[in-house]
C-alpha cells in the first residue's frame, strides 16, 4: 500500500500537499476505494440504505446562478405538492420498504412553517418507525426548532463552498455564506442529524476551494455528506460551463469515508446522471445510501436542478427491484431500515 493511503487510514486526514496529490491523480484510486470499502464494511457491512425522496415544490425565492429552479428561470414548469400529496407518496413508499422520507424543495414561501410542521407531524404519526429528513434550504433558527419539535429527524443543507469569493461567484448579492454556515450550526445545536456537502467541479471551483471545504466539514463533523458532480442547466447563466469531474467526486467520497468512518454518504442522483453506472461507482468508492425518487411523476419530471437528470425510480415495486438487482450485482444489499448513522466506537 502507498504511504499516502496508509497515512490516511492511520490519521483520517492528510496535510494539504498530500490531499492535493491524492485528489489530482489516478495513481491511488483503486487502493483508496478498496480501503474506503473496508471502512464502510466495518460499520455498515454490505448494507445500502434507501431514502424515499419526495420533491414538494420547485418554486424558489432564490436566484442561485447554477440552479434550474432559480426564481428568474421563466422556462421552468412550476409545481407545488400539498400535504395530502406528500402523505400519498409515503403511503405508496412504505409498503416498498422505505423507512426514511426526504422532503426536498426550493425555498417556497407557500410551504410555510405551519405547513411543514403539519406534514412532518402527519408522517411521524402515521409512520412512527420512519425517519423524516428535510431539505428546504435556509430558515430561521425558530423555524428549524419548530420542525424538530414536530418530529423532523434530519436536515440536509449543502454549504456548497466554504470560500467567500467562490460563494459570490455562485450566488446573488442578497445571499450570504455566513448565513448558510450559521444555519448548519443552528441545526446541529438543535439536535438534528445534519448533512452538508458540495458540488464537485462547480464553476470557478479550484482545488484550493475543495481543500477549504474539507477543512470546514472537519469542523462541522456532519452526520451526512452529500456530494455529487456539478451538472449544468441550459436556462442558467452557467449554461456553457463544463460539467463536474466524476473521478474527483469518487475520490472525495472515498476520502470522506476515511475522514468520517461512520458518516452516511449518498451515491447521488448526479452520479447516476453523469455516468450510467455512476451510482454503483459511488457505492464502490465508499457510499452507503441511495435516494430513489418517490415523487409524483409530473413533479419529478419538473424538479430539474440540472439538465437530463436521471432519477433512481422507485414509483413501483419493479423500479425498486431493478435498483436492488443493480446493487446485488456489485455485492451489496438494499435493506429495509431507517438507516441511522452507526453509533459504534472505533477500535482504533
Amino acid at each position: 500500500m502507498s504511504k499516502l493511503v496508509e497515512s490516511l487510514q492511520l490519521n483520517k486526514i492528510l496535510d494539504v500537499p498530500e490531499l492535493k496529490e491524492l485528489l489530482s491523480t489516478y495513481a491511488y484510486d483503486q487502493e483508496l476505494f478498496d480501503s474506503a470499502l473496508k471502512i464502510r464494511e466495518k460499520y455498515y457491512g454490505r448494507k445500502i440504505f434507501i431514502r424515499g425522496l419526495i420533491e414538494i415544490s420547485n418554486f424558489c425565492k432564490n436566484d442561485c446562478y447554477y440552479c434550474g429552479i432559480r426564481c428568474s428561470n421563466k422556462q421552468a414548469k412550476r409545481f407545488r405538492l400539498d400535504v395530502d400529496d406528500v402523505l400519498n407518496c409515503c403511503q405508496q413508499g412504505y409498503p416498498l420498504g422505505f423507512r426514511t422520507f426526504v422532503l426536498q424543495g426550493g425555498e417556497d414561501p407557500q410551504w410555510d412553517d405551519k405547513k411543514v410542521c403539519q406534514v412532518v407531524d402527519a408522517i411521524k404519526t402515521e409512520y412512527p418507525d420512519c425517519a423524516v429528513t428535510l431539505s428546504l434550504g435556509e430558515k430561521s433558527r425558530d423555524s428549524y426548532q419548530a420542525y424538530f419539535d414536530a418530529g423532523a429527524d434530519r436536515y440536509l443543507l449543502r454549504h456548497e463552498t466554504a470560500n467567500e469569493d467562490h460563494y459570490r461567484h455562485l450566488h446573488p448579492a442578497n445571499m450570504s455564506l455566513e448565513v448558510r454556515k450559521q444555519c448548519l450550526w443552528d441545526l446541529k445545536e438543535i439536535g438534528y442529524a445534519v448533512g452538508s456537502g458540495i458540488m464537485v467541479g462547480s464553476p470557478e471551483q479550484s482545488l484550493d476551494n475543495i481543500i477549504e471545504d474539507i477543512s470546514f466539514l472537519q469542523e462541522l463533523n456532519p452526520d451526512m455528506i452529500g456530494i455529487g458532480p456539478y451538472l449544468r442547466h441550459k436556462d442558467t447563466p452557467f449554461r456553457d460551463c463544463k460539467d463536474g469531474d466524476l473521478d474527483l467526486t469518487l475520490r472525495l467520497l472515498a476520502l470522506f469515508r476515511h475522514m468520517f468512518p461512520q458518516v452516511l454518504l449518498p451515491s447521488t442522483t448526479a452520479l447516476g446522471t453523469i455516468h450510467p453506472k455512476g451510482r454503483e461507482m459511488g457505492i464502490l468508492a465508499g457510499a452507503n445510501v441511495v435516494m430513489p425518487n418517490i415523487s409524483p411523476e409530473d413533479a419529478a419530471a419538473n424538479y430539474q436542478l440540472y439538465d437530463n437528470i436521471k432519477h433512481t425510480g422507485a414509483e413501483s415495486g419493479s423500479g425498486l427491484n431493478d435498483l436492488k438487482a443493480r446493487m446485488a450485482a456489485i455485492g451489496f444489499e438494499i435493506v429495509q431500515d431507517r438507516g441511522d448513522k452507526a453509533n459504534v466506537q472505533s477500535e482504533d
